[in-house]
């Protein structure tokens, strides 16, 4: 039996080097070739470990949320309010040279996404949503725990997208407001 070449290139590295091309052009926009360029693995290489462009993109978002480290940023002890401030900052950048979240960025694609990237970004925020509330009943906040956690989760998505239009300045600033209000709920 003959075997095909000896893969010279790192799954994750090749993901890692797909997702800022996934995140600046969307699904549908990004070429093989945009791929090929920028992970440096050529057309039979991706489909060797990809069977497509799908499969290449939804192993992207899967290696995007398993790095973006927002579960890390909100399971810190103690739990309160400075974890769920954490986490709206990552909404400014969650990667390095990229603007707002490759998630929430991916959502706007929505009618041609593939189901199970859908899938996959709601499994995703489960456990969001289960640790913003233990940070905030940590916080002895009056309100609500899962209101207010669904709240933060709608801004996040909301600063995640409008960083493509202002700066971290104005990011910043608005996420301090913002923690004004929650901590009055």
């Amino acid at each position: 039996m003959r075997t095909g070449r000896p893969k010279n290139f790192n799954r994750e590295e090749v993901l890692d080097k797909a997702i800022p091309v996934f995140w600046k052009h969307g699904f549908s926009d990004t070429t093989l070739a945009d791929l090929e360029t920028a992970t440096g693995v050529n057309r039979s290489g991706l489909y060797t470990e990809f069977k497509d462009k799908e499969d290449l993109f939804l192993a992207a978002l899967k290696r995007y949320l398993e790095t973006s480290g927002l579960i890390d940023v909100l399971a810190q002890e103690p739990k309160g309010w400075a974890n769920v401030e954490s986490y709206l900052r990552m909404a400014l950048s969650c990667w390095p040279g990229q603007k707002g979240c490759f998630s929430v960025s991916s959502m706007r694609e929505l009618a041609v996404l593939p189901d199970e990237a859908r899938a996959i970004v709601a499994r995703s925020m489960t456990p969001i949503k289960r640790l913003l509330v233990e940070n905030i009943e940590a916080a002895a906040a009056r309100g609500d725990a899962s209101f207010i956690a669904e709240m933060a989760m709608t801004y996040f998505s909301g600063i995640s997208i409008d960083q493509n239009l202002v700066g971290n300045a104005t990011g910043s600033r608005r996420i301090e407001n913002f923690m004004g209000v929650l901590r009055e709920l």
